[in-house]
C-alpha cells in the first residue's frame, strides 16, 4: 500500500473515534442533567401523606366565656301533685226499702266532671233517692232522725240555717220540731220529699192519736156522769173517782202521743248527704253512669285551696328549706303559678306496697306504687286555677341564690391547684393568660359565683379559659 493511501485511512480512523467520543461525552452529561433534574423534582413536589407527615398536629384551640355580672339562682327542678285540702269519694248507698247496698242503681247524674259546686247542690240520684252535698267538716257515719242529739246534728242544723231553713226553736244539736221543718224545707227545695224516720206509713202516729181521742171522751163521759149523780162521796161508784182516772188516763195518752210525735217526720239518711269543709267545691271526676250499679267511687269531690305535693330523694332533700320561692308549671294548661316550701319532711316515705288502695292504678291497670322520697309541701301564693286540681306539674324550687347581682363564671373555669388556691385563667385578646385567684360562692345551672381575691383583677366581660379543644 502507497504511503498516500496509508495516511488518508489513519485520518478517517481518528475522526470516527473522535466522533465517538462526543457522543458519548454528550450522552453522559444529559444523563447528569435529567439526574439533577429528577433530584430538584422530588424537592418540590411531595405526596399527600408525606406532606400531612410534616405538616404535624395542628396547634391547640383553647376554649374561652365571658365573665357576666348578674344574679345566680341555684334550682331543683322536679315534679309534684297538686291537690285540694280535702278530697272525698263519693260511694253512695240505697236509703230505706229492700234493694240493699248491692242493689244501688244509678239513676240521675245531676254534675259533671270540672263543676264547681256550693252547698245543698244535688250531685246524684240512686235508686230513686237523692244524694246532695253540705257544708260540714264530720264525716257522716248514722242516720239522723228525730230525737238525736250530737255534734252531728249541729253540722246539720247550721248547714240547713245558711241554706236559708231555720232550725228555731231547737236548741243546738237537737234534731226536734224546728229542724224537722227545716228539713222539709231544704227537700222541697231541691225536687224531694225526705224519707220517714217511722217505717210504718204513719200507723203508730195514728193510733197514738186514736188513745188521745178516746181518753178525753172516757173523762167527758166520766164528767157528765159527776154532774148528774148525787150520791155521797164514800159510795162505791163514785163519778169523782171515774173523773180522776179517766184524767190520768188522758195524760198518759197525750204523753204516748208527744213521743211517737216526736220521733216521726223527716229524717236524714247517711247515705243521702255528703259533707265538705268548705265551698266552692269541685268535681275531681265522675266514675259513675247511669243505669249501672253503684260499685265503689260514683264520683270524687274536693274542696279547699289547692296546694301541691312533691317527693325528693336524699340528695335533693338537704337543698330544701321551708320559706323558699318555688315556680310551678303546668305543661298541660299552660298555666304557671308563685308558691314558697311550706315543709319538708323530716322522714322518708317509703313506697306503698302492691295493690294498696291508695296508690291507685296505673294505665295498663297494674297497681301503681305509691309516692317515696320526703315529701315536700309547697303552698301557692295565689288560690291556683282550679284547672290544675289533680293535674301533675313542674317544680323550680330556688334552693340557692346570690341576692344580688355577682361575678359569673362557668363552673369549668374553676380550677383548683395543689396549694389549695382555687383560681380562673384570664385570655387577653392577644392570647396572653394570667390566672386569677377567686373565692367561690353560690352554685347552680352549670355556673358558679366569684369573688376575686385582688378587688378589680376580675371584671365582667373578661375571657376566662373553660377548656381546649384540639
Amino acid at each position: 500500500m502507497s504511503d498516500e493511501n496509508r495516511g488518508t485511512d489513519e485520518g478517517t480512523a481518528d475522526g470516527g473515534l473522535r466522533r465517538r467520543r462526543h457522543w458519548v461525552v454528550a450522552v453522559a452529561s444529559a444523563a447528569l442533567l435529567l439526574g439533577a433534574a429528577g433530584v430538584g423534582a422530588s424537592m418540590i413536589v411531595k405526596s399527600p401523606a408525606q406532606a400531612a407527615a410534616e405538616a404535624g398536629a395542628p396547634q391547640e384551640d383553647v376554649l374561652t366565656a365571658a365573665v357576666e355580672h348578674r344574679v345566680l339562682v341555684s334550682s331543683v327542678i322536679t315534679r309534684g301533685q297538686v291537690l285540694a285540702g280535702q278530697t272525698v269519694n263519693v260511694s253512695p248507698q240505697v236509703s230505706g226499702g229492700d234493694e240493699g247496698s248491692t242493689g244501688a242503681v244509678i239513676t240521675k247524674l245531676a254534675v259533671e266532671a270540672h263543676d264547681v259546686l256550693r252547698s245543698g247542690r244535688l250531685l246524684m240520684e240512686v235508686s230513686g233517692r237523692p244524694v246532695f252535698v253540705l257544708r260540714g267538716a264530720l264525716p257522716v257515719y248514722r242516720d239522723l232522725r228525730p230525737g238525736s242529739e250530737g255534734e252531728d246534728v249541729e253540722q246539720v242544723q247550721k248547714a240547713l240555717q245558711d241554706l236559708g231553713h231555720p232550725t228555731a226553736p231547737d236548741g243546738v244539736g237537737t234534731f226536734g220540731a224546728g229542724t224537722k221543718a227545716a228539713l222539709d224545707s231544704f227537700y222541697a227545695s231541691i225536687g224531694y220529699d225526705p224519707l220517714p224516720a217511722q217505717d210504718d206509713d204513719g200507723e203508730g202516729l195514728r193510733s197514738a192519736g186514736a188513745a188521745v181521742r178516746s181518753a178525753e171522751r172516757a173523762l167527758e163521759d166520766a164528767e157528765d156522769s159527776r154532774s148528774s149523780a148525787k150520791i155521797d162521796d164514800k159510795a162505791p161508784g163514785d163519778p169523782r173517782k171515774a173523773v180522776k182516772r179517766a184524767t190520768e188516763d188522758l195524760n198518759e195518752a197525750r204523753a204516748a202521743f208527744a213521743e211517737v210525735q216526736a220521733k216521726s217526720g223527716p229524717m236524714l239518711p247517711a247515705g243521702e248527704a255528703v259533707f265538705l269543709k268548705s265551698f266552692p267545691a269541685r268535681v275531681n271526676a265522675v266514675q259513675g253512669v247511669v243505669g249501672a250499679k253503684v260499685s265503689g267511687t260514683a264520683m270524687t269531690l274536693s274542696s279547699g285551696r289547692l296546694v301541691v305535693q312533691a317527693y325528693v330523694p336524699e340528695y335533693q332533700k338537704g337543698l330544701l328549706r321551708a320559706g323558699q320561692h318555688v315556680e310551678i308549671y303546668s305543661e298541660v294548661s299552660g298555666v304557671s303559678a308563685g308558691a314558697k316550701v311550706s315543709r319538708v319532711a323530716d322522714t322518708q316515705t317509703a313506697p306503698a306496697p302492691d295493690g294498696d288502695a291508695a296508690s291507685g292504678t296505673e294505665a295498663g291497670g297494674a297497681p301503681a306504687a305509691g309516692p317515696s322520697g320526703y315529701l315536700v309541701q309547697i303552698t301557692p301564693d295565689k288560690a291556683l286555677d282550679a284547672q290544675l286540681n289533680g293535674q301533675d306539674v313542674r317544680l323550680t324550687i330556688e334552693a340557692a341564690s346570690t341576692g344580688g347581682k355577682a361575678l359569673v363564671v362557668p363552673v369549668t373555669a374553676i380550677t383548683a391547684g395543689a396549694d389549695g388556691r382555687t383560681v380562673v385563667t384570664v385570655r387577653a385578646g392577644s392570647g396572653a393568660q394570667k390566672r386569677v385567684e377567686v373565692r367561690p360562692g353560690t352554685s347552680g345551672d352549670g355556673f358558679v359565683a366569684v369573688v376575686p381575691v385582688v378587688k378589680d383583677a376580675l371584671r365582667a366581660g373578661d375571657r376566662v379559659v373553660t377548656g381546649v379543644r384540639k
